[in-house]
């Protein structure tokens, strides 16, 4: 079959250099749009010169220059965008319409897949503020997506294993304690952790996939599925040692909101709903497969293995 020739805007981030890497392992033709705003970002230029190394082709464009992303644009069948999380509220949002306006107008996209990756926003519409602006967010550009009739895979691949799991998903950590951890409520809520190279390659697979058109893809892995309190047994197994454990409250945890950035508010929220609520494990409607879970819903598909 022949391979899809493939955008990825945001290649340099966290995720994005990832894809990029999939992709080129894939045997896909890869294009990484870089952007002016790049500036004299030393790191991001070396990781470009990298990626032309192994075989991908750097493709300038600008979110200020619509016609510099219809031009990107025509050059692919498919666009995957990784721009960062850490753009909240309009920014995001306003890159993201600009790019779905060019992918309108170029008309020659088989599948577009926008900068999600995280919690379903689908399944969120009673989430907490102002970590809800999020979720909010991405679903003004699922319905522009939609809108535009651009042909879609929307990823959800909950929690991102280097952001929780090194810091034994207690906020603003990300090296485990060897002496003590503090548990969120009483560690029981169950939540997914997927690897982020992991993320990578299942998000490159989906684009050839017809499964996944116009669908949401959930990367669930049953043994991925811990709770806290499983996390940190693993890591006392791997250390040979028990560490002392405290805990916090719902309300304790929320107390010190106020005070903190805007940022670092939504961030808490999000950790709030998935380590107090259990948001992500918490699914209605689901069935085992041969090869894992399915959703019963007819746009929504899950495969693992």
């Amino acid at each position: 079959m022949e391979k899809s020739k493939v955008l990825i805007v945001g290649g340099t981030g966290y995720l994005g250099k990832r894809l990029v890497k999939a992709s080129l392992a894939e045997g896909h033709e890869t294009y990484v749009m870089h952007r002016p705003e790049i500036g004299v970002d030393i790191e991001k230029v070396q990781m470009l010169l990298s990626f032309k190394a192994q075989g991908a082709h750097l493709v300038a464009g600008s979110f200020n220059h619509h016609q510099s992303l219809v031009d990107a644009v025509k050059l692919v069948d498919v666009v995957i965008c990784a721009i960062s999380g850490v753009h909240i509220r309009s920014h995001q949002i306003l890159l993201q319409l600009k790019l779905i306006d060019a992918i309108k107008e170029a008309g020659n996209i088989k599948r577009f897949l926008p900068s999600e990756f995280g919690t379903d926003p689908a399944r969120m519409a009673n989430a907490m503020e102002p970590g809800r602006v999020t979720f909010d967010d991405k679903m003004v550009v699922r319905k522009a997506i939609e809108d535009a009739g651009i042909p879609f895979t929307y990823v959800s691949a909950n929690c991102f294993a280097g952001y929780f799991l090194g810091g034994l998903c207690q906020p603003g950590q990300i090296l485990p304690s060897r002496s003590s951890v503090i548990l969120l409520g009483d560690g029981n809520q169950k939540a997914i952790y997927v690897d982020e190279d992991d993320i990578a390659k299942y998000t490159i697979k989906t684009i050839d996939d017809p499964r996944t058109l116009n669908k949401t893809l959930y990367l669930r892995p049953p043994e991925n599925i811990l709770s806290q309190r499983e996390v940190v047994q693993i890591w006392e197994k791997l250390i040979g040692k028990e560490l002392h454990k405290s805990s916090i409250s719902k309300e304790e945890f929320l107390a010190p909101m106020k005070g903190l950035e805007y940022a670092e508010q939504v961030g808490l929220t999000h950790y709030y709903h998935v380590c107090f609520e259990g948001c992500l494990h918490k699914f209605r409607n689901w069935r085992w497969g041969r090869r894992g879970f399915y959703a019963l819903s007819r746009n929504q598909i899950y495969q693992s293995g």
